[in-house]
């Protein structure tokens, strides 16, 4: 009972955080407090829970690096034009009976190059947005379309966050597993562009009947659609130009572009993350001194703080990067992981491990990873963390063989990663669609992101239906993120009991 009197208290806190908007960065650290208040009454010692936590934060260190980069190059790329060429030149291809479909498509390709949905949503998918509104799109179809597109990218970038996160997590190389993504990811992403454009095709038949481009489903959501339209549409005329609003502002060379290519190839090429990243970077410098003709005073101040326009409009669309930018995401992950080592000297979670692995003899493992997702999700109440505490509650289901490994990284990737967004309350869905005021509603329409998880889970329900055998598990061995010692198979333990190993 202490241990769920202790998580509960958690996610208490981390509600009351998000609820009133506050920084999560403190209840993290309540977090500490309490998980380290439990070991005490357990009688853990409170030098090796420190230790432990120590530990835990050092693995962490390489993609903490990764994350300033990532800082740094979403600044630059602003600077220097690059996503502003992109935008500008994408959008072009807007029309009214096809805006939801390529507001989705578009979305998908701006956060796959920047790996940000946040970033994506607050350039491509505000203008998107803005667009579509004023050409009388249905608002809840084209804001799940946004939301759906900007997380295609957050979760299989080379430059994502996430994706960084979740190698670090599992020891896996990033591009194997994004490999593994394209193909799970595959069936969702082309159903989605059928949903989409089979919401155009309605909306272009509602329009030719007369009753007004998007009046039927409008009529559905007429509340919060109502005010969502209204909200944007006060904007749209404002940068419907948006070649010439970003003209006004950069030099759009095709110059620009170099630095955004470079990801592509050195990606493809499976170019070490970092030295792919300092590439762009240097690229990126090198068209904001020759292109857009910038001071190395401004040069230096942008790379810590962001970029920063001077039209107000830009600015609105633009603005953002930047080292500072990535605080957030850093804390989080070094707090998150002094959890874990905190979790492994207190065996806290192994009562939940266990329940977890008996739910995965039975379902599977990527079912069981879906439903830890789901919970874990609607608990932590942001992306990263549900991340975390579902590969950690996970580790029981998988060995620690290169392949299972694998595994993990990919059922994370199809689970944590996109599920977290679907959450009402979770900042992970409703930063994005309150940047590009959308309905929340909009969260049933973003169809890529619940129907990977289905099909992940339906395929493997195939899967042991026809004789498919788990997974063989194998004590972990892995230091850092993980919890060093493995729950032995629930049907070992009602057949010889619990005998933790020494030491833990």
């Amino acid at each position: 009972m202490l241990e769920a009197g202790t998580m509960l208290l958690f996610c208490a806190v981390l509600f009351a955080s998000v609820a009133l908007g506050w920084s999560i960065i403190p209840a993290l650290f309540v977090g500490v407090l309490l998980f380290m208040g439990y070991g005490l009454v357990r009688r853990c010692s409170l030098r090796a829970m420190a230790s432990r936590a120590a530990g835990s934060v050092r693995s962490a260190g390489t993609v903490v690096v990764a994350f300033v980069l990532i800082g740094v190059l979403t600044s630059l790329w602003r600077a220097s034009g690059t996503i502003a060429f992109i935008v500008a030149h994408s959008t072009a291809v807007i029309h009214a009976a096809t805006v939801i479909p390529l507001s989705f498509l578009l979305c998908s390709a701006m956060s796959v190059l920047v790996g940000s949905s946040f970033a994506s949503a607050a350039t491509m998918g505000t203008i998107c947005m803005s667009l579509g509104l004023s050409m009388q799109a249905n608002p809840v179809m084209l804001g799940g379309a946004i939301l759906a597109g900007v997380y295609v990218g957050d979760r299989c970038s080379p430059v994502s966050t996430s994706a960084l996160l979740v190698k670090q997590l599992t020891h896996t190389n990033l591009f194997n597993t994004i490999a593994r993504m394209l193909r799970t990811g595959a069936v969702p992403f082309v159903l989605s562009c059928v949903v989409y454009v089979a919401a155009a095709v309605v909306e272009w038949l509602c329009a030719s009947g007369g009753s007004g481009f998007g009046a039927a489903s409008a009529a559905a959501t007429a509340g919060s659609a109502g005010s969502a339209r209204a909200a944007v549409s006060t904007n749209a005329s404002s940068i419907t130009d948006i070649g010439g609003l970003f003209s006004s502002a950069f030099d759009l060379h095709w110059l620009t572009l170099v630095p955004a290519l470079l990801v592509i190839v050195l990606a493809l090429l499976r170019v070490d993350v970092r030295l792919l990243m300092l590439a762009s970077i240097a690229a990126s410098v090198a068209v904001c001194v020759g292109v857009q003709h910038m001071e190395w005073a401004e040069l230096l101040r942008l790379l810590i703080f962001g970029y920063h326009a001077q039209n107000p409009q830009v600015a609105a669309l633009l603005d953002g990067g930047g080292i500072l930018s990535m605080l957030t995401v850093m804390a989080t992950v070094c707090i998150s992981s002094a959890y874990a080592g905190i979790f492994a000297e207190t065996r806290m979670l192994a009562r939940l491990q266990q329940v977890i692995e008996m739910l995965g003899h039975r379902i599977g493992a990527c079912g069981a990873t879906m439903i830890t997702a789901t919970c874990a999700a609607a608990l932590a109440c942001n992306q990263t963390l549900t991340i975390m505490l579902t590969h950690q509650l996970c580790g029981g289901l998988y060995g620690d063989d290169e392949s299972e490994r694998s595994a993990q990284a990919i059922d994370l990737e199809d689970s944590a990663v996109v599920i977290a967004p679907l959450i009402p309350w979770s900042i992970a869905g409703a930063v994005p669609l309150a940047t590009i005021n959308a309905p929340t509603l909009s969260l049933a329409a973003a169809t890529f992101l619940y129907l990977l998880p289905l099909s992940r889970m339906l395929a493997s329900a195939v899967r042991r239906r026809s004789g498919f055998r788990p997974r063989h598990r194998s004590q972990n061995q892995n230091p850092g993120l993980a919890i060093p010692h493995r729950p032995k198979p629930m049907l070992h333990m009602f057949a010889h009991g619990f005998h933790p190993k020494s030491g833990d």
